[in-house]
């Protein structure tokens, strides 16, 4: 309730501070030109330095009636409130997601609308900065673009991307294999406690790492000192980010679908590698010849003793007590889905059943596969043990890596999910995401306006307002919902967190970009961002590169990612301002 009543306090005060400034902006011009004569701009042989003020910065009002001042502080303040309006809407496109995920699922929703909808905010400054006025207008103000683009990503993979650590933290076990949910008893230990993720999150890292190609095509004509290629090579930069874009949206498509089918085998070789395992201890040991060949008559004897009714074959229900009779550690996965699966890969009959012919030729494939996967020594026959147990562990780590936790998340996931009036919350999903859009149409412009007119005031150019301000109003609401996604301290949870803001950075490098780059190539403008480049690509491959190999991530590592933020913005300032990039 005092959420509702502060909301509408603030736009109580919103309302009155745009007529105020708006009645205030026309009567000045109009007194200016009709209401006062030249006995009263006269103050001792000189005008009224306040009238002379006023006439020589007057500013364009946006729309031709939202309020504009040329005053530090006045467009200050019109930033802080246009940038309130745009957090505003960008929350409403992600609640209006959410909901519409709730109801619809992932796939189409989940990989194609809500990662757009997630960079319209951004997508919709950098169209109103290079779109409106002159094209000289359009060139001075597209580097509020720019900057936004490259805050934004820089903001994600720096201060939310160590905050996430942060907050996430757990203990690292002593082996340094990842981290384990929910403890948390080392304090600040820089190497001891950190954040573990699953190998999806490895693949968004790589994905947002390829994303800055478009950036190099773009910049390669710079690179070589050629002028003639430039507006080709946007061109290129363009076409290329749009078939990269549409791509990566069809891999958010499908990926669920892929995920499930990973996730299903590496339980798979799970069991595969628990039977094997089980076998090896009843037959002491002796699976293999001396010269490194499956012993079948070993394998034999232990069919006999599989098959408990002696009838020469193994039903399902013997197979089921088998694999009950396994412990396997760390795992939990349906039985009887397991039993149908290693049925399937024994039965080459498809009678139903496994008969010793069948069981050995399976356990002879199994054994082959472990050796491929866990390799093996060239003097095969004492190291029987070895390799399935390296196997063994190989496995373990894999399905680790895919997520242990997945199918008992997914599970309450599914209890969440059901609604029980999916066509108010279809409806109420569509309104906000209407709303959020209409927000962001409606003040991107002003709030470029104010920008521009901040830095006309201060002196600081627009580059560095923009990237600072902007992703604040923009990535605000993204950034806490993942800093309280992450504090859940579990390894799912930290996945999903990572991989949203790795997502977000491929989409902001890729959506944004092209709508960037058309705007360049439609109106004719410059690209003169080298130094701005430089920095995207630089962000992006260190924190990708760092992210693409590595599952777990101890405290120091949210050290290396706040650096990286002040480095930024010094080597954008140095390079353009005493190098002379720009």
């Amino acid at each position: 309730m005092s959420s509702t009543r502060n909301k509408r306090s603030f736009f109580l005060f919103l309302f009155l501070f745009l007529f105020i400034t708006t009645v205030h902006s026309r009567s000045l011009p109009d007194l200016l030109s009709t209401g006062v004569g030249s006995s009263d701009l006269l103050s001792d042989g000189l005008h009224s330095p306040y009238l002379i003020l006023e006439k020589e910065s007057s500013c364009e009002q946006t729309y031709g009636f939202l309020p504009c001042t040329t005053t530090v502080l006045g467009n200050l303040f019109l930033i802080i409130v246009y940038g309130y309006l745009m957090f505003l809407a960008a929350t409403y496109l992600s609640s209006g997601s959410e909901l519409l995920l709730e109801i619809l699922g992932p796939g189409i929703v989940g990989g194609l609308f809500l990662p757009i909808l997630g960079a319209l905010p951004d997508a919709m400054l950098i169209l109103v900065s290079g779109i409106s006025g002159t094209v000289a207008t359009a060139q001075s103000q597209v580097s509020v673009g720019m900057g936004l683009m490259a805050g934004s990503t820089v903001m994600l993979l720096t201060l939310i991307w160590g905050s996430c650590v942060i907050v996430g933290k757990c203990d690292i076990r002593d082996t340094g294999d990842g981290a384990v949910d929910g403890r948390n008893t080392k304090g600040f230990s820089l190497t001891g406690s950190g954040v573990s993720t699953d190998i999806w999150t490895c693949y968004a890292a790589r994905i947002m790492a390829v994303s800055v190609i478009p950036f190099l095509v773009v910049q390669l004509p710079q690179a070589l000192h050629s002028s003639s290629g430039r507006h080709l090579a946007v061109l290129i930069g363009l076409i290329l980010s749009l078939s990269m874009l549409i791509s990566y949206c069809l891999y958010q498509v499908f990926q669920p679908w892929i995920q499930r089918r990973r996730l299903a085998y590496a339980k798979l070789k799970h069991v595969i590698s628990g039977i094997l395992q089980h076998l090896k201890q009843r037959a002491l040991g002796r699976l293999l010849t001396d010269d490194g060949q499956p012993n079948e008559e070993v394998i034999r004897k232990l069919f006999e003793a599989i098959d408990e009714n002696n009838d020469k074959k193994l039903s399902s229900s013997e197979l089921k007590a088998l694999i009950i009779g396994i412990r396997f550690e760390e795992i939990d996965f349906d039985k009887d889905n397991a039993v149908a699966e290693v049925m399937r890969d024994f039965d080459t009959s498809n009678d139903g059943s496994i008969d010793e012919n069948e069981f050995v030729s399976g356990v002879i494939k199994w054994l082959n596969e472990a050796r491929r996967a866990g390799g093996s020594a060239s003097d095969p026959g004492p190291h029987t043990l070895k390799y399935i147990n390296d196997f063994n562990l190989q496995t373990r780590r894999e399905h680790a890596l895919l997520g242990p936790e997945q199918q008992e998340e997914e599970q309450s996931d599914e209890t969440v999910e059901v609604v029980d009036n999916p066509r108010k919350i279809l409806i109420k999903a569509m309104l906000m995401l209407l709303l959020g859009t209409v927000i962001a149409a409606v003040f991107a412009d002003p709030l470029v306006d104010a920008v521009n007119n901040f830095s006309d005031a201060t002196s600081i150019p627009t580059f560095f307002i923009s990237f600072i301000a902007l992703p604040l109003a923009t990535n605000s609401s993204e950034a806490v919902s993942a800093i309280i996604f992450s504090s859940r301290k579990k390894i799912r949870t930290s996945s999903l967190t990572f991989s949203e803001l790795y997502g977000a950075v491929t989409m902001n490098n890729l959506l944004c970009l092209s709508v960037f780059l058309a705007l360049v190539y439609i109106r004719g403008l410059t690209w003169d961002f080298s130094s701005e480049v430089l920095v995207i690509f630089i962000v992006c491959i260190v924190m990708g590169a760092f992210a693409s190999f590595r599952t777990t991530f101890p405290l120091w590592t949210s050290g290396l990612a706040y650096i990286l933020y002040p480095f930024s913005l010094a080597l954008v300032y140095v390079l353009d301002y005493v190098f002379g990039w720009s």
